[in-house]
């Protein structure tokens, strides 16, 4: 099938290069033209584990384009993967929502085409997207008939880091829409991921027993809370785990111990549920506030959600409160960050804990020093005027420090040489901010591990 994929972040890059490795004819489009040109001599602008080597097996199926008179007309699905920034308010900035619906709408051409909302948009949002395709395309064509359309509601459930596995081996995918024709396009769109009929990427196996995926086939209203209540139950988890754990520190117990063992019961489950300092990224933030403001508009309250979020946002400030009730007076110290994106296998610095962790050091007359694998760089030019001292390598950190704080659970932090690196600190005090480091490792080596909760 010939597909146009708007977009080409995280969800829309990603779901374009898998639709061409299964077999589809795609286009890409951004308005970025370094962004296109990368792309098209195979730079990928994010980090996302095996996306590189998915896009060199599935270039030749791949296209590239800022221009939507290239991109619109002929396809027979149109994906539009933009972003929905948070405004103030909570609610969901959807100007790059319209910008795409009224470009596509100029462009549609005489032949059916489903438009697929991908992006993660307030609940209603597949009706202002055909009021916009509509109108725009009657004031360009000038005209009530033609340009035969439909709009579908195509939630995305990838996690950065694991977006390939995600994409190819889904726990699902759900589909919105109004019309049997539709679902009928999208079912056979989809159809090699539910039958599990493509051959499996060399670096990413298919998992075993997985024989099909299953598909939800329900209105468009449904799918779009589908997508928001899916986050917001994930949140809760982690919110969840955190206020236990803070009380495990009360009472002595092992909040480690505590989650394995409730998420041993299959009604629970055990994903989701490692205490720390919380979420971050930019879904969970977004989606929660979103969906609390939906509801406020239909005279509803959240308590639960809303609760949540309270939750994660202490956690933030909590290690902080840590640290200086180790530390006595914080000016003039040093810590060092272990970790800059808001979770591993990802560059993506979106509500990432440790930029308001580090910002509230700084506050506090600290001098910090932060490193991460893959996000420092990104770093540089999203935040160029944060005072924070960025080292190449992770032993770095260590030197001269009065503190070191875990902050993203990279698995080379694990891997440090921790016993060496005791004796270059000033003070070998570690916080491990997602009950992640080798307790009793490093208290036999003779740090100060402090943990969140």
């Amino acid at each position: 099938m010939k597909v146009t994929i708007l977009g080409t972040g995280y969800v829309g890059l990603t779901t374009g290069v898998c639709l061409a490795y299964i077999g589809h004819q795609v286009t890409c489009l951004d308005p970025i033209n370094d962004k296109i040109e990368g792309l098209r001599q195979g730079r990928i602008p994010i980090f996302e584990p095996g996306l590189e080597y998915l896009l060199a097996e599935a270039a030749e199926r791949l296209h590239f384009t800022t221009r939507y008179e290239e991109a619109v007309p002929g396809a027979q699905v149109i994906f539009v993967a933009v972003g929905t920034p948070p405004k103030p308010d909570g609610s969901p900035d959807l100007r790059y929502l319209q910008a795409a619906s009224e470009g596509i709408g100029i462009h549609l051409d005489g032949d059916f085409t489903v438009v697929v909302n991908k992006s993660t948009v307030p609940i209603g949002s597949a009706n202002w997207v055909e009021l916009l395709i509509r109108t725009t395309y009657q004031k360009h064509c000038h005209a009530k008939g033609g340009g035969q359309f439909a709009v579908a509601s195509n939630p995305e459930f990838l996690r950065e880091g694991t977006a390939l596995y995600d994409s190819l081996y889904p726990d699902r995918v759900v589909i919105g829409a109004d019309d049997s024709h539709t679902i009928e396009i999208l079912y056979t769109l989809y159809r090699p991921i539910l039958d599990q009929s493509f051959p499996a990427p060399s670096f990413l196996p298919r998992p075993e027993n997985l024989a099909a995926v299953p598909i939800v086939s329900t209105d468009l209203a449904s799918a779009e809370l589908i997508k928001y209540a899916a986050n917001a139950f994930l949140a809760l988890k982690i919110s969840f785990i955190n206020e236990v754990g803070n009380l495990g520190e009360c009472v002595g117990a092992d909040i480690r111990e505590v989650a394995r063992g409730i998420g041993l019961d299959q009604r629970i489950g055990t994903r989701f549920l490692q205490a720390g300092l919380g979420w971050g990224g930019s879904c969970f933030d977004k989606d929660t506030s979103a969906l609390i403001t939906t509801a406020i508009e239909y005279g509803l309250s959240m308590p639960i959600v809303t609760a949540a979020r309270d939750v994660n946002k202490r956690q933030r400030l909590r290690v902080v409160e840590k640290l200086l009730q180790e530390l006595k007076i914080p000016k003039g110290r040093t810590v060092g960050l272990l970790g800059l994106a808001f979770k591993p296998n990802t560059d993506d610095l979106r509500d990432a804990p440790a930029l308001d962790i580090a910002k509230r050091l700084l506050q506090h007359g600290c001098r910090v020093r932060a490193h991460d694998p893959v996000a420092m760089e990104r770093c540089r030019k999203e935040y160029p005027d944060l005072a924070v001292e960025l080292v190449e390598e992770a032993h770095l950190l260590f030197e001269d420090a009065d503190a070191v704080l875990l902050v993203t659970d990279w698995h080379l932090y694990n891997e440090l040489d921790w016993s060496s690196l005791r004796s270059a600190m000033r003070t070998p005090l570690v916080i491990d901010g997602r009950s992640f480091l080798d307790r009793k490792l490093l208290t036999k080596v003779g740090y100060r591990l402090v943990s969140i909760p």
